[in-house]
């Protein structure tokens, strides 16, 4: 007998793999297993197909989205960029796919959280700019990963700390003023979008993390990635647990609504 409350459903963005003779969408299972446990949820991959047709049936089945990391950058003609270095890797089916679900669901309330790529794509959603190449900016930290370790937990070994700013969504979250994060990404934020407001900021003053003001639903971005390695630090934790619970409300929203409408 089906569940009379069942978890909560929450689209996990793909990214698109050329790699092979037909085109792949893949998703890392680490993303899947932290909607899981802590955040309490049912993963779904949305695969990167830059359908719009899709997008209406994502956004009115999901009750949560999240945003992965990747090894492609947003193509920079998306916000006004500057042509990317030669080599550089880019994913336009994925950029078409999120770019404009990040919107509709930001403007339904649907819990949107973003990591690393995803903070990046959700910045440029809402109208912001990114650097490309951190590391060749003078005072900034070189923010990649690091490829001269052999171990792949010891890349997502923890490598700053970042400034929770105090009163904000992420410090209400966290309960603390600063906190040690990892650090794998080559492009970051350079300047915020539209009512896109600033949660965390590394010491070399990139921004960490992001919400939106004014959103009706949970929005949060983390430049880090949050998801991995496992078991997950507790402040990491602490964030899926806030995007669980802002899924479960959105779904028994959605349910009420739609019971309303049947009446």
């Amino acid at each position: 007998m089906p569940s009379a409350n069942p978890k909560p459903l929450v689209g996990v963005s793909a990214s698109r793999n050329t790699e092979f003779v037909q085109p792949s969408h893949r998703c890392s299972e680490k993303y899947l297993q932290a909607a899981i446990d802590p955040a309490g949820c049912s993963p779904i991959v949305l695969p990167a197909l830059a359908d719009a047709t899709l997008l209406e049936t994502y956004a009115a089945r999901i009750d949560g989205l999240m945003l992965t990391g990747g090894a492609a950058n947003v193509e920079p003609h998306r916000y006004d960029g500057n042509p990317s270095v030669e080599g550089t890797k880019h994913d336009p089916h994925r950029d078409a796919t999120t770019l404009p679900l990040i919107r509709t669901c930001i403007e339904r309330g649907i819990p949107v959280l973003g990591i690393c790529l995803g903070l990046q794509e959700m910045n440029v959603a809402m109208g912001g700019t990114l650097h490309q190449r951190i590391f060749d900016i003078e005072g900034k930290f070189d923010h990649r990963m690091r490829r001269d370790e052999e171990s792949h937990n010891r890349r997502y070994r923890p490598a700053h700390d970042v400034a929770v700013v105090e009163g904000g969504m992420l410090h209400t979250i966290f309960g603390e003023d600063s906190v040690l994060v990892n650090s794998l990404h080559a492009q970051g934020i350079d300047c915020p979008g539209e009512n896109v407001t600033v949660e965390a900021v590394a010491p070399d003053g990139i921004i960490e993390a992001i919400s939106v003001n004014n959103a009706p639903g949970f929005v949060l971005g983390v430049q880090w990635h949050a998801e991995w390695p496992r078991p997950l630090l507790p402040h990491n934790t602490k964030i899926f647990e806030a995007f669980g619970r802002a899924c479960r409300s959105y779904a028994a929203s959605r349910k009420s609504n739609e019971n309303l409408a049947v009446e």
